[in-house]
């Protein structure tokens, strides 16, 4: 029995609105995707974004763990076809039921958000690659399967790649976190430079020795960025662009940075628009530069090994044709021209159309 639609072409569109508002660099590589493939990106990261606003919430009486109960709560409702009244509910429902998602992703990354709750530090970069890999490798598994790709190579690379913009966005963001009483630097390293989670958190300001650390970090980050390109180079060849230029753009954020001499406690990095347009203008050339063959082979990071063995092990979508229907459907209804004739890829769309009125 066909499953109908949970989501409006209203919800496919507050999932574009989201992203366009919440993510200038996440939208303009997203815009070098197959039309298809953008929607269901876009109801990923609208969840994705609004379980992270939730959680990160600073202000009000509201206990952030019981926030994660309701998240929690929220997404079991996804995966039951029982979605929230929630446009971003609804359209991540659809994306789940269409290319069987699995729960442990997602689940992956309420916990990451949970181990923020908790006020985590973190002793070790191993230890930090671990927390990376639930906030943020977790979604590259997601877009794997999006892809409809669940090799555990490239799933491994895609978990690189995630690491590897969290890893971009803790140096970039040092300042503002310790502000908030969050400190993501491996302490260990800290400790090298003659610092401390506590100092950091108790007086954050540039200096030679956290800039230091922070130019580490990168390193670690440009490691990670290196090795995924072995796997973007392998996917379906309409996929390729947006996600290659998606690490050209995160990875400038670093050059920035670096340009103001690892300093992210006075200043934010921002890649500026023009610079963007001309990432993704290279992201088509660097298309064809092969990946290392070693790098491709190389073994996951071990805070992301649970994340590569759930995406593996799901089984696919039974359609064999390409983007799942609710994506050409959400075309259909949401971009069309209304002077056009409405023209639907698959039969069944025609009758899912009639229950939307």
């Amino acid at each position: 029995m066909l499953r109908e639609s949970c989501a409006s072409p209203a919800d496919w569109s507050a999932c574009r609105a989201a992203i366009q508002t919440g993510s200038r660099s996440f939208y303009a590589a997203s815009l070098l995707m197959p039309r298809r493939a953008r929607a269901a990106a876009y109801a990923l990261y609208a969840f994705c974004r609004d379980a992270d606003d939730l959680a990160d919430a600073q202000s009000g009486p509201t206990d952030p763990l019981a926030t994660l109960d309701a998240l929690e709560a929220r997404l079991r409702a996804i995966y039951a076809g029982r979605p929230a009244d929630h446009p971003f509910d609804r359209a991540f429902a659809d994306v789940v039921a269409s290319y069987r998602l699995p729960i442990g992703l997602p689940r992956a990354l309420l916990e990451g958000f949970r181990w923020d709750a908790l006020g985590r530090d973190y002793a070790t970069i191993e230890e930090l690659e671990a927390y990376a890999a639930r906030v943020a490798s977790s979604v590259g598994a997601m877009m794997c399967v999006l892809m409809g790709e669940r090799r555990p190579d490239m799933l491994a690379r895609a978990c690189d790649l995630g690491a590897a913009m969290q890893l971009t966005n803790i140096a970039r963001d040092v300042g503002e976190d310790a502000r908030l009483g969050r400190v993501y630097l491996p302490a260990d390293w800290l400790a090298a430079e003659g610092l401390s989670p506590a100092d950091l958190r108790a007086a954050p300001q540039a200096s030679p020795a956290l800039a230091r650390v922070i130019a580490r970090l990168l390193d670690h980050a440009d490691q990670l960025y290196a090795r995924a390109e072995a796997g973007i180079v392998q996917l379906p060849f309409a996929m390729r662009p947006a996600i290659m230029a998606a690490r050209l753009i995160y990875a400038e954020i670093g050059a920035v940075i670096a340009a103001n001499d690892f300093d992210s406690l006075s200043q934010r990095a921002v890649v500026a628009s023009a610079r963007k347009r001309a990432l993704a203008s290279q992201a088509l050339s660097a298309l064809w530069r092969p990946g290392k063959p070693a790098d491709l082979a190389a073994p996951a990071m071990a805070g992301a090994a649970f994340l590569v063995d759930i995406a593996a092990a799901a089984t696919p979508p039974q359609t064999d044709r390409g983007w799942p229907w609710v994506m050409s459907l959400f075309l259909a209804l949401g971009e069309r021209d209304p002077a056009r004739p409405l023209r639907l890829a698959y039969p069944h769309e025609r009758r899912i159309l009639s229950t939307q009125g």
